[in-house]
């Protein structure tokens, strides 16, 4: 079946501070028409989930002045490739590491140390469309650029993945991951910079997970019960082929945001996992370019958050429903063993995103939830050095011309205006008076968030006066914990408070709705060595 739809988006009055002309709203890529399968005509829970393979070092090695030891060394070559996202389409072009999407996932240990080679075995043309018009996507530049960045590891920024630290096709790179830090659930993906939407659209992405002796003494759901879900969306052509959207300039063909109605779990349309009358730990990925997502089960089951981005919460949360942005993790377990011979939905709003089919059989329980996880001592505010105002901001100067998106009405190529010193403390007081909800991104560091704050967005836009018009908010106990990732609500001043450690270096803070960030919503920040 195929539909003709509309991609128009909504978004926020614009900020006016640089370009003083106001819109209340603005279209995505105005009246942009495309023939795209409907992926709700598809037979739904079909194909079985797959679990991507865990990658394999190639072998002990190491030249690096950084090591005091041969390390695991792993090749990760990134290739084009076909594969089935359903029963009954085609083999779908992709790109991904290892010729798999998701691609294979780094199980390490917390202080094992490691190198991978990241290799660009991609065409040297790209087979979606490039913005030549956005910063760094010049027609001067290879059309198929990568480079890797390890999202929420602490690692030296020579090895971070700065977005103009890429490589061509038939280039490679080296990079050094210590994992000196707790277990969590981290994943690595494309950032090139101007077309890193295009990346990972195309499935240059996967998980890294970091284990250590704390985590292993909790007895947690393990093994075949700990499952991976990594959840994307993707609009396909009649073909099953991958379709992007464009807006109706032929030489800006760039749009705000992208919703796909095709919700893959690790890289099936709809699957279903068949699974034991017992506990299931899932570690959750938003690989999305800019969709959020509301989890629930559709009989209503609860089940238990124990972890968010950088790791386990000091308690589980039972909940019935959770949200989670691009870019973020959450660590759940789901308890079957009340629903023996249940087929259960995993939904999101109006999306099914996959099935659970419990057995009818009694399980053997070998796992554990404990009451406590772990401590997560709280960053005093009174240790901060410093407390920064930054602004998200969102520009139109005229009805014709595409959205500016900037942090801090600040370019990506103006001189670094945030440069916290190594080993201190700072607040990142985030103003959002746009009418989207950014998930900002800190490389590097791990945060915590202290609380959200509505103000008045007229009085801030037109006078860049800073007045609250509600009491602070507490996050909820789901963002308790570390994090690397934070929701940005719209009309709201989100304060995180930030212990800059590792490394001194040039790293980038960013929204992670990728649309946003390959339009300029990305700023270098650099880590100041102490004197």
């Amino acid at each position: 079946m195929i539909t003709r739809r509309k991609f128009l988006h909504h978004s926020s009055l614009a900020t006016t501070a640089l370009l003083m002309n106001p819109r209340a709203a603005f279209a995505q890529a105005p009246e942009v028409e495309a023939a795209t399968l409907n992926t709700s005509s598809l037979a739904k829970f079909v194909d079985p989930l797959p679990i991507p393979p865990t990658a394999q070092p190639s072998e002990y090695g190491g030249s690096s002045a950084n090591l005091s030891a041969k390390v695991p060394y792993y090749r990760m070559a990134m290739r084009a490739f076909e594969m089935k996202v359903h029963r009954d389409l085609k083999p779908t072009r992709m790109w991904g590491f290892g010729a798999g999407f998701p691609g294979p996932t780094f199980d390490v240990r917390s202080g094992q140390e490691i190198m991978v080679e990241w290799v660009n075995e991609l065409p040297e043309k790209h087979f979606l469309p490039i913005d030549h018009n956005l910063g760094g996507a010049g027609k001067d530049q290879p059309e198929v650029r990568t480079v890797v960045h390890l999202h929420g590891g602490k690692v030296a920024p020579d090895s971070d993945g700065f977005p103009e630290d890429w490589i061509a096709a038939g280039k490679s790179v080296v990079h050094h991951y210590p994992n000196k830090q707790d277990a969590a659930m981290l994943w690595y993906h494309d950032h090139a910079m101007g077309i890193n939407r295009l990346n990972i659209y195309a499935g240059l992405f996967g998980v890294y997970l970091i284990r250590d002796r704390g985590e292993d003494s909790l007895n947690l759901a393990a093994g075949k019960f700990e499952v991976p879900l990594v959840i994307s969306d993707r609009l396909f052509t009649p073909e099953g082929q991958l379709f992007y959207p464009v807006s109706d300039k032929p030489n800006a063909p760039w749009v705000p945001e992208l919703f796909g109605d095709g919700i893959l779990v690790n890289g099936k349309l709809s699957p279903y996992l068949e699974v034991a009358a017992r506990k299931y730990r899932f570690r959750v990925l938003n690989g999305s370019n800019a969709r959020f997502y509301h989890l629930s089960f559709e009989n209503g089951a609860s089940f238990y958050q124990i972890g968010t981005d950088q790791g386990l919460l000091p308690s589980p949360v039972s909940l019935k429903a959770l949200m989670i942005a691009p870019g973020e993790r959450l660590d759940l377990i789901a308890d079957f063993s009340e629903h023996r011979g249940e087929k259960m939905i995993l939904k999101s709003d109006a999306f099914a995103i996959m099935q659970f089919r419990v057995s009818a059989d009694k399980a053997n329980e070998t796992s554990s939830l404990p009451a406590a996880l772990r401590s997560v001592p709280k960053i005093l505010e009174s240790q901060a050095v410093k407390t920064r105002l930054l602004s998200l901001d969102e520009y139109q100067n005229r009805v014709a011309e595409p959205v500016l998106m900037l942090l801090n009405g600040t370019y990506w190529h103006q001189p670094v205006t945030e440069k916290p010193v190594l080993n201190t403390t700072e607040i990142w007081t985030l103003v959002n008076p746009t009418d989207d909800s950014h998930p900002i991104h800190l490389h590097l560091v791990r945060f915590q968030i202290l609380d959200r704050r509505r103000f008045d967005m007229a009085s801030y836009m037109s006078k860049r006066g800073l007045r609250f018009t509600g009491d602070p908010v507490a996050p909820d106990a789901s963002e308790a914990g570390w994090k690397d990732t934070v929701r940005a609500q719209p009309g709201m001043v989100t304060r995180i408070i930030v212990h800059f450690e590792g490394y001194a270096g040039r790293y980038v803070w960013h929204c992670h709705i990728l649309e946003h960030e390959d339009n300029e919503m990305m700023r270098p920040y650099e880590v100041i060595a102490a004197t």
